[in-house]
């Protein structure tokens, strides 16, 4: 456990919240800035620039410029990858700091900063940096008279907005296969949680990516966001966010220049779990974790918890008893489990959803309460209902709070039925010790990854993505590539 004493290091902190755009620290265009507040204690972290459409404008062009020069696209694949390497490592070397200005922006706990964000962070940058040099191209088998290359080449400029839920881990799963491409980058960080982006930025400069290559532009979403999206000379948006704001992007690619847009979006995870599963208390302490890890505010969360009806009050009686585990406490405590939600609109939507719970006639069996509010932050107890329908709201809207859904099922078939009932497709979870049976059911769940008796383990080396409203395209492993990439055919005629 960590002995730094990170309320003095909060309290020393001093903050700069301007954008950066070529290589330079810059205020927005016409001045203006947003105060930025913790939500631990609603304390003042500093003003942050408020980017519009000038500021994207100005980031866009430095981005274009430095990829029509070549200053980045043009230098050798091991190149560009020492300089990524040497990011990696800045980032670890930045760790404590990194850490808490994630912990201060959006309410983490600081030990979850310390042990998952920055190293995942870290470890993303340098595993695309290890892969731009070892992904080949390819020739077609054509008659001897053509030889056809199939060349993969950088895109040009791409847009990146990323949510407050995991800021480094979300940006680095963007910048990774972008830059490890050659193309430039324009970051829209949430206005919620700017500050690791403009960090990452500078370190990314220290370790030798040519300024213009990587510009960050914090502001909101329906101005620097919607500026960003509707650029002519962005080539691609790689957003991760909710489907309600997915649907625009795709729109603004429709009303500018027909860019990809790959949307990583939403989700409502069912968590089956089949009476012939024995060990019941490791599938409750694992939802339980998974469910209330990052205070709910994560898009894989197995919100929806499908139990058949033999086995369901026993289950039910271990989450309940696991809840209180998760008690909220102090984020920049080191043994604190759960923290704060983002902000206030938040908290008061999550305490929205636990109303309608009751109203709807679910049993609420733990939490259900807002905490710690005598410290000004915005925090809500893990919370568990049971005698869910499939059809009520807090079992069809994601939540984004610490807020769990049990759904109980009498056989296979209707259990599949309730799982992929969801407009949601991200990921799910079977437990069962009948392989045919959780073979049968991986294989029927609409989801982009299926857990079979654990869940949310996790790798950079797998794709992360979903089905239906959850979104396209994948992030992490080479299948990123794709979204950041053309393809060439080159025909050469042989005489």
């Amino acid at each position: 456990m960590s002995t730094i004493d990170w309320a003095a290091r909060a309290a020393d902190l001093r903050l700069d919240g301007r954008s950066l755009i070529d290589g330079k620290r810059v205020d927005a265009v016409d001045g203006q800035s947003f105060a930025k507040h913790s939500p631990i204690d609603n304390r003042l972290l500093g003003p942050v620039a408020r980017g519009q459409a000038a500021d994207i404008d100005a980031a866009v062009r430095a981005a274009r410029a430095a990829f029509e020069d070549r200053r980045w696209a043009g230098k050798a694949p091991a190149v560009r990858k020492r300089i990524l390497q040497r990011f990696a490592d800045k980032i670890l070397a930045a760790r404590d700091e990194l850490a808490l200005l994630e912990t201060l922006d959006m309410g983490k706990p600081i030990q979850y900063s310390l042990s998952v964000d920055v190293p995942s962070t870290a470890r993303c940058i340098a595993w695309y940096a290890e892969a731009v040099d070892k992904i080949y191209d390819e020739i077609a088998p054509t008659p001897d008279s053509a030889l056809a290359l199939i060349t993969r080449e950088a895109m040009g400029v791409i847009g990146a907005i990323v949510p407050w839920n995991y800021p480094m881990i979300m940006a680095a799963w963007k910048l990774g296969p972008a830059l490890a491409a050659g193309n430039s980058v324009v970051l829209k960080p949430s206005e919620k949680s700017p500050y690791t982006a403009l960090r990452l930025a500078e370190l990314a400069i220290e370790a030798g990516i040519p300024p213009g290559v990587f510009n960050v532009v914090p502001g909101f979403g329906h101005e620097a966001g919607e500026a960003l999206a509707l650029h002519m000379e962005v080539d691609a948006i790689g957003f991760t966010g909710s489907t309600r704001v997915g649907r625009r992007m795709l729109d603004y690619a429709g009303r500018s220049n027909l860019k990809r847009v790959y949307n990583e979006l939403g989700g409502k995870s069912a968590f089956v779990v089949f009476d012939d599963f024995k060990d019941l208390g490791r599938a409750a302490r694992t939802v339980a974790g998974s469910m209330f890890f990052n205070q709910g505010e994560s898009c894989n969360a197995p919100s929806r918890v499908l139990v058949h009806d033999s086995v369901a009050d026993e289950f039910v009686r271990l989450v309940a008893a696991e809840a209180p585990k998760y008690a909220p406490g102090d984020p920049l405590n080191p043994a604190t489990e759960l923290g704060a939600l983002v902000d206030e609109t938040q908290m008061k939507t999550v305490l929205g959803y636990i109303e309608a719970g009751h109203a709807e006639g679910g049993r609420c069996v733990a939490g259900g309460q807002r905490a710690r509010a005598e410290t000004g932050g915005y925090y809500v107890e893990p919370t568990v209902f049971d005698g869910i329908r499939n059809d009520m709201k807090i079992a069809r809207e994601e939540i984004f709070g610490p807020v769990m859904s049990v759904i109980r099922f009498k056989d296979e078939a209707e259990a599949l039925q309730l799982a992929n009932n969801s407009a949601y497709g991200l990921q799910a979870s079977v437990w069962s010790d009948n392989l045919n049976r959780a073979h049968r059911v991986a294989r029927g769940l609409r989801a982009g990854t299926v857990h079979v008796n654990q869940y949310d383990e996790d790798d950079i080396t797998v794709p992360f993505g979903g089905y239906k409203q959850s979104g396209n395209g994948r992030d992490k492993s080479l299948h990123a590539f794709d979204k950041y990439t053309e393809l060439k055919t080159t025909w050469i005629r042989i005489d």
